[in-house]
């Protein structure tokens, strides 16, 4: 057993874990999903899956190219700032950077520029941070040649949910649930609010972004969210878990058609920890599924002492990182082995420091550059950095030749680790990934992630006691 699972997690390296299938191999809807599409009659079904509109849909998602992502994020006040989206983009240009991830619908629940949306009309969510969306992307495709993300926070709205508070969190005396913020939480069992947040993937679509990602895509894990109460009429019987990969599913159906990538990001905690995928709801290698990238957020900050073996996980980023991710290659085998297609694996890496945990260090290019290379050594090849003030350091990335050569030297190594898996991977189940590879490194060994009653309810990027120079630079998500 143990050696067709090694072989397993070389192919998958060589992989990546993508969904970079010829177009004609192009994933259908999923039965779970088909079966939450509105009932139409038999004859009216065989005619639109023949439609003109449908062959055109059809033909949109085929046509999509898909794109190894290092990117960045980009909060929409800083999009929408045209002197620093200029000092960013000098930066950009020429570095290994190829796409950015800018903020459509905000922590806040607000819609970050105009949109024509009949939810968003009627609750007034927009708040033009950008104010010309639809120009801004085309700068950015056209003259910068980069990937442009929308990230859209799903559930965490407390926006929406002031506006529409029959759509979120209640207690079983029909008042709102708060977090310690004070903030209302909108349920994901609502179909409503999945049928707002796919419009606004839609609208994505139409000014031309490249992939919608959805965060917060998962239950709110603060204390006293077990006194919420949720109606038999919304649960129909599914747990969190169920919900959550349906939504994922469904969202995926919609939008993909369209053109547009789809991608969710998730706990890193998640993976190997079956506690914390049932608090939040996101089980990894289901929502793979359902996803052209899973994106989980792997800040070495992010981790309590002990995880994966290691003291202090903030003070080693590589064999963090590099452990989060086995763990990552593990589980998805996993799901490899019983046939399912599944996303592209692309984490999110942790561009500051964490001045408020007890035993950290200072994140410069060498910590940043660290985190790269674990990616890779874990066999992954794409990647994002997060910062909340939008503050990155910059000397901790290649320029697009020295990328070049490294992709190259990668793809070289990987090759030979496949062909001595294959040969030889080891008498009995002896073998071991590091031993057998030239890209994974020995020593970073796993353990169990932490769990999230350790952690304190707050934004999903940013780490357990949120940083005071993120505050005072005025993070609205802190």
């Amino acid at each position: 057993m143990r050696k067709w699972l090694l072989l397993g997690i070389c192919l998958l390296a060589l992989a990546g874990c993508r969904r970079y299938e010829a177009p004609e191999e192009t994933v259908s809807p999923s039965e779970e999903t088909a079966e939450l599409a509105p009932a139409a009659a038999g004859g009216e079904e065989l005619a639109a899956e023949s439609s003109p509109q449908a062959e055109t849909a059809a033909a949109k998602e085929t046509d999509r190219e898909p794109v190894q992502v290092k990117g960045i994020y980009l909060s929409a006040p800083a999009a929408g700032n045209r002197e620093m989206m200029d000092k960013i983009l000098s930066r950009v240009d020429g570095s290994e950077l190829n796409a950015v991830v800018i903020d459509l619908k905000d922590d806040n629940g607000r819609v970050t520029c105009p949109m024509d949306s009949p939810i968003v009309t009627e609750t007034e969510a927009s708040k033009s941070y950008v104010a010309d969306m639809r120009e801004l992307i085309r700068e950015l495709k056209e003259e910068h040649g980069l990937y442009v993300i929308a990230r859209v926070v799903a559930f965490r709205d407390p926006w929406l949910a002031e506006k529409k508070p029959e759509w979120c969190l209640k207690l079983s005396d029909g008042s709102v649930f708060r977090d310690r913020s004070g903030l209302a939480w909108i349920n994901p069992y609502k179909k409503e609010v999945w049928d707002y947040l796919v419009e606004i993937g839609t609208q994505a679509a139409d000014m031309g972004f490249d992939e919608v990602q959805f965060d917060y895509i998962r239950f709110c894990t603060e204390k006293g969210v077990g006194d919420v109460v949720f109606d038999e009429a919304d649960t129909m019987g599914r747990s969190k878990t169920d919900v959550i990969t349906e939504f994922t599913a469904y969202a995926y159906d919609r939008l993909s058609p369209q053109g547009i990538f789809v991608s969710a990001d998730v706990f890193g905690a998640i993976i190997g920890s079956e506690i914390d995928a049932q608090s939040v709801g996101q089980i990894y290698g289901e929502m793979a599924g359902h996803l052209d990238y899973i994106c989980p957020m792997i800040y070495p900050s992010h981790y309590g002492d002990g995880n994966f073996g290691i003291d202090h996980p903030d003070t080693e980023p590589y064999a963090t990182v590099l452990a989060a991710l086995q763990g990552s290659v593990r589980e998805l085998t996993a799901y490899e082995q019983e046939g399912r297609k599944l996303a592209a694996v692309r984490p999110w890496l942790q561009d500051f420091t964490a001045s408020y945990l007890k035993n950290h260090i200072e994140y410069g290019p060498e910590e940043i550059r660290a985190q790269i290379q674990a990616t890779y050594d874990a066999g992954y090849d794409e990647w994002m950095l997060w910062s909340a003030a939008c503050s990155y350091t910059w000397d901790g990335l290649k320029g697009q030749e020295e990328a070049r050569e490294e992709r190259e030297s990668i793809a070289q190594a990987r090759e030979r680790s496949a062909e001595r898996a294959a040969s030889a991977p080891g008498e009995n189940g002896t073998g071991t990934p590091e031993e057998n590879s030239d890209f994974f490194s020995a020593g970073a060994s796993s353990g169990p992630a932490p769990e999230l009653e350790s952690m304190p309810e707050l934004p999903d990027h940013v780490s357990p006691a949120g940083s005071p120079d993120q505050r005072k630079k005025g993070d609205a998500r802190q």
